[in-house]
């Protein structure tokens, strides 16, 4: 789940509904009925016309209700892309996958990542991907030019006085009208209520009559979502990198912020052991020193860029620029590097880095995920409805994750003004009657904390947790053969692996 800030390589959300009156979704303690829901007949019924899309992908558009509720009151488009089976006459059906955020692109992931799924899931089932409501080519929410965007990724989000704070308020509340005057029709009902309500008409459009899930990151909060709301429909769901359902947004900022910094301490204690680390040869607090000194360094001057277009690296670029590194364990020698280079003041590295996190392409434009990113996380739970309020935590997360507490929450200051509300609250769900949910946790990841996929695991009925030791946001695809063969086994025959298994 992308949610460092307001982004997609993590997860930023607790799991609750948007309000029924604007959704007409069900709260998460209900759950659907198996078959097709009263009123839906037409959206379930739907054929894909599948059309080829280059290198044996297939492309299709869905049609879902705007709003559940009103299913008569207009329609949004659903990107699908899907990869096709190799053994048909062994396909077990379709592998629908999310690739985390909110706001990250399942067509793009799909494309990008399909060929790289295991031989097992490649030969017995079409690979799907989908743009959920508001993301990517599904009705994208959009609120910023790409040149308020690059201000707005430059703003000091760890202010020092009452001006830097007025400019962060300022600049939040930019967005959120921005939000307002372009996507306003449909930002009532982006919200994973409704995207998880999506993945069912999808389901009977595919033609499975159960579900098969692979969700990364906020993936395991849509997903979790889906099996809450449709139990009956669950045949095998992979929760990678689990978000804790019942946290307030106070706390999955917080424990957020802790687990970058349990991830930065774990590279700079790698890092002491490299004969390139640019944090010196002492102890790793001594390191991690060095990494704050940075950050106060370009709060006051920023680094300079060579890419030539005019952004100056300030304290935020340096934040997410290392923020990013840390999602992979295989990018913490690109991330010594790019410390040694901010050091010398250049700061090109890390601004790269950071605009992989927030998807700004080398034109200059962005992608919609920063957009859909904070459309769905206001809409699926409540943040402070006043400054003080997000003042208060952002000092007390201080004292447990200095270098990334205050860029995590007041990255969320948008939500304080945003003109559709959520009064929902967060809450454990349990998705009673579902088929096993295998929930995968890695003990130091940065972005979904360890003891989120232990709590998911135990709030769902069926839950089983399955352990990565070891460093990295999400377990998949990360070259695991442990992970692998336990993943790949569950989703091919149903039995999730054995309670208490762990993989290092």
């Amino acid at each position: 789940m992308k949610a460092f800030r307001r982004v997609t390589v993590v997860v930023s959300v607790a799991l609750t509904a948007t309000a029924c009156t604007a959704s007409g979704g069900a709260t998460p303690g209900e759950a659907r009925p198996s078959g097709t829901p009263a009123g839906l007949e037409t959206y379930y019924k739907q054929k894909p016309a599948w059309t080829d899309c280059k290198g044996g992908f297939q492309c299709a558009d869905l049609k879902v209700p705007r709003n559940y509720g009103a299913p008569g009151n207009g329609q949004m488009k659903i990107a699908v892309i899907r990869l096709p089976a190799h053994d048909k006459a062994h396909r077990v059906g379709s592998l629908v996958t999310n690739p985390g955020g909110p706001g990250g692109s399942g067509v793009k992931f799909i494309r990008e990542s399909g060929q790289a799924f295991g031989k097992a899931l490649r030969s017995r089932f079409d690979l799907v991907g989908f743009d959920p409501r508001g993301v990517g080519e599904s009705d994208p929410v959009r609120c910023l030019s790409s040149k308020d965007l690059d201000r707005y990724f430059s703003i000091d989000t760890s202010p020092d006085d009452q001006k830097e704070v007025a400019d962060l308020v300022s600049t939040s509340k930019a967005f959120a009208a921005g939000c307002d005057a372009k996507s306003g029709t449909n930002l009532p009902y982006v919200g994973t209520v409704n995207a998880a309500r999506d993945m069912d008409v999808l389901r009977a459009a595919l033609g499975d009559k159960r579900l098969s899930f692979l969700g990364f990151s906020y993936g395991t909060y849509l997903g979790a979502f889906y099996a809450n709301q449709f139990p009956k429909n669950v045949r095998a769901l992979v929760l990678d990198g689990a978000v804790d359902p019942k946290l307030s947004a106070n706390e999955v900022n917080l424990e957020q912020a802790r687990g970058f910094e349990t991830a930065l301490r774990a590279f700079a204690a790698d890092c002491l052991k490299q004969p390139d680390c640019p944090l010196g040869k002492g102890s790793v607090d001594e390191a991690l020193k060095k990494v704050s000194d940075l950050q106060r360094k370009t709060d006051r001057t920023p680094l300079k860029s060579t890419l030539g277009d005019g952004r100056q690296v300030t304290e935020a670029f340096v934040t997410l620029g290392i923020a990013t590194a840390l999602y992979n364990k295989q990018s913490w020698p690109a991330l010594r590097l790019a410390l040694k280079q901010a050091m010398e003041g250049d700061g090109t590295m890390l601004l790269r880095l950071s605009d992989l996190l927030v998807e700004r392409e080398e034109n200059g434009q962005y992608t919609n995920q920063t957009e859909a990113n904070m459309a769905i996380n206001c809409l699926d739970k409540p943040y402070p409805g006043d400054l003080k309020g997000v003042q208060q935590a952002a000092e007390e997360s201080k004292k447990s994750a200095p270098r990334f507490g205050p860029f995590v929450v007041w990255g969320s200051l948008p939500c304080s003004y945003w003109p559709t509300k959520n009064t929902q609250q967060p809450q454990a769900v349990a998705a009673r009657g579902a088929a096993p949910i295998v929930v995968v946790g890695t003990t130091r990841d940065p972005a979904t904390p360890y003891k989120w996929a232990k709590n998911l695991a135990g709030e769902l009925e069926s839950g089983r947790l399955l352990t990565l030791e070891g460093d990295g946001h999400t377990a998949y695809l990360q070259g695991n053969p442990c992970i692998s063969k336990a993943i790949e086994h569950y989703l091919v025959t149903e039995q999730p692996p054995k309670e208490g298994t762990t993989c290092r």
